[in-house]
């Protein structure tokens, strides 16, 4: 049980690494220099603050390296459990790393784009701004595919934690919830993307189920399994 414990802490600080560049990749920086449907405003924005843009690629590169460490810590932490349903969330992952690899190698070709250079004098500004605000879009795409493995690879989670026995049940259902409204979120973006924001603010609440497994894991840790009987 203590090396149980020593993992569940470890694989809950990997975690937290994750829930805590996630914002910042996701949210603050998109909100802060994209504007959707407006290139000459978006790249003027991705300008005038180079450094976030920067801190943005690489953030996001720190992010995804403790997503992939942190299910190779719960895979540890869970396999005993079921090791079909482990590595089922691990490959599930490990699958989405290269979509989020060539994302952020995407982001890079986008600031090339925006500060221009003699190898792109073949293009006028409105040019270089447009092909920006392409690859940009194609990010965006990006992300809605991956949300559809951010929701998938939650599906085995949820049901390990509530098979465990030393993780509580109501932690495995509130991730498998966690996880069918990361789906819903993708398949709404990529089918219908005028619900998008309708449906993410309905699911908003629910995926806080990742933040409280983070945290049972860093505060709590994990039970001790209840002792078998023995004969009389």
């Amino acid at each position: 049980m203590d090396s149980l414990k020593k993992t569940a802490r470890i694989a809950g600080l990997l975690y937290l690494a994750v829930v805590l560049t996630g914002p910042f990749v996701l949210i603050y920086v998109p909100g802060k220099l994209f504007v959707t449907g407006d290139a000459s405003a978006t790249v003027a924005n991705i300008l005038a603050h180079q450094p976030l843009f920067r801190a943005y690629i690489l953030v996001g590169l720190v992010s995804e390296l403790f997503f992939v460490a942190t299910v190779l810590a719960l895979y540890q932490l869970l396999k005993g459990v079921s090791l079909p349903l482990a590595a089922s969330m691990a490959i599930l992952v490990l699958v989405d790393a290269p979509l989020a690899f060539l994302s952020l190698a995407n982001q890079v070709a986008t600031l090339a784009f925006v500060r221009g250079g003699e190898f792109l004098s073949v293009f006028d500004t409105p040019q270089r701004d447009a092909l920006a605000m392409l690859l940009f879009n194609v990010d965006r795409q990006g992300t809605l595919v991956s949300e559809m493995f951010w929701g998938l690879w939650l599906l085995p989670l949820g049901l390990l934690v509530w098979r465990s026995g030393f993780l509580p049940r109501f932690l495995g259902v509130w991730l498998f919830v966690n996880g069918l409204a990361y789906m819903a979120i993708s398949c709404t973006g990529l089918l219908s993307p005028e619900h998008l924001k309708l449906v993410s603010t309905i699911a908003t609440p629910v995926l806080f189920g990742e933040v409280a497994f983070t945290f049972w894991l860093l505060i709590a840790g994990v039970r001790r399994r209840p002792a078998t009987a023995t004969a009389p």
